[in-house]
């Protein structure tokens, strides 16, 4: 098998799935109940919570575990916009934000909330101009994803950030999901007040992730109830995700150095192969994320080439797997300014620490090979 769908979610490490099993026999009691097993339980949540908070050298009582990055995004920017009302009623984003972003944002127009919708160049990257005047006394939040989940882009968040530091009465939101491991990003003094980050993104498991929320930021709150996590997240935490998301985090961590320059490597490669061969366009900017590449074979539907790929054991994908089974067309794309001929015929490889020039190699033998047997039978 020759896996190249890790952004959509990436297999998990065997040492993440033996500490959730541990956890889950060991520690299974309500970390809130105050006999024995309870307590025990409650300690390795702290500890866990402090080792995450090592990691992204924040501070534990900055961090809120969650269930996922859909989840991380909506409690930052509902929760923001809901808290800070008062403020304000203008939010921005851009146009190629992941569905969990974007949707949130249709849902507090919904609600009364006017919100700009930034506009990306062709590499897909907003301008940090456009967004400066985009800004008003009525400006509360700014959400805008660090990683493009599609085509790979970066986004200047940095820049963005000491913009959003001018501006005290805003909040500045990344979504962080596809760029933690492959673009690091530090937090410390950088603007940012919230950042989402997602488990099973990291080779951990489907169900954990982090919210990060800076000292001194205040939400409304999703989920009302025993008031766990600072009652900004409550319900009964789910302490075997948590200690395999944090052990997940390590891990890549351990990693993260060579395994971004052995991406960058790979997609340099794949980058020469795909530029030789006819009838491909690439659409991942030259300055991108090292794990993704994005690509359009015009004239052929992206849904055959991967069946006929998977047939072969090869798996890649379209767009976000959030939403790779709606509307044919890339929404990404089309912000981008691609024709619909490409923006409907694209491609997504996604690779990982693992990814071999092997698996690399064969890949490409395999697309070309597919390309060519099907413009054959069109012909």
């Amino acid at each position: 098998m020759i896996y190249l769908d890790n952004s959509a979610t990436t297999k998990p490490d065997t040492q993440v799935l033996q500490s959730f099993q541990q956890v889950s026999e060991r520690f299974f009691a309500n970390p809130s109940s105050i006999h024995q097993l309870g307590g025990e339980a409650e300690k390795l949540l702290q500890r866990s919570k402090e080792q995450a908070a090592q990691l992204m050298r924040v501070r534990p009582d900055e961090l809120v575990f969650t269930a996922g990055g859909t989840e991380g995004n909506n409690l930052a920017i509902k929760g923001i916009s809901l808290e800070h009302r008062k403020r304000g009623g203008h939010i921005i984003t851009t146009q190629v934000e992941h569905p969990s972003v974007y949707e949130a944002f249709n849902s507090l127009e919904q609600l009364g909330f006017t919100v700009t919708y930034l506009p990306v160049d062709e590499t897909g990257v907003v301008s940090v101009d456009e967004l400066q005047k985009a800004i008003t006394d009525d400006t509360i939040l700014i959400s805008v994803i660090h990683v493009n989940n599609e085509i790979g882009s970066i986004q200047p968040v940095e820049q963005i950030g000491e913009i959003a530091k001018q501006h005290p009465k805003l909040f500045f939101h990344v979504d962080h999901v596809q760029g933690m491991g492959k673009v690091p990003l530090d937090l410390g003094d950088s603007g940012i007040d919230l950042c989402t980050i997602s488990g099973h993104k990291l080779h951990g498991l489907k169900g954990t992730g982090i919210l990060y929320v800076r000292e001194g930021t205040t939400l409304f709150p999703l989920f009302h109830g025993g008031g766990q996590e600072q009652s900004r997240r409550s319900g009964t935490e789910n302490l075997a995700g948590v200690v395999s998301m944090v052990k997940a985090l390590r891990l890549m961590k351990e990693r993260e150095t060579a395994g971004i320059r052995h991406m960058s490597e790979l997609q340099t490669l794949i980058r020469q192969k795909l530029s030789a061969m006819d009838g491909i366009f690439i659409n991942t900017p030259e300055q991108a994320a090292p794990h993704i590449m994005n690509i359009s074979v015009p004239g052929l539907k992206p849904e055959v080439l991967i069946h006929i790929l998977g047939e072969q054991g090869i798996y890649i994908s379209t767009k976000s797997a959030c939403s790779s089974k709606q509307t044919d067309e890339s929404k990404i794309l089309a912000a981008c300014g691609h024709s619909g001929e490409r923006s409907t015929s694209a491609l997504r490889i996604s690779l990982s620490y693992d990814t071999t020039k092997t698996e690399i190699d064969t890949f490409l033998r395999e697309l070309e090979k597919a390309i060519k047997q099907l413009k054959a039978v069109l012909e």
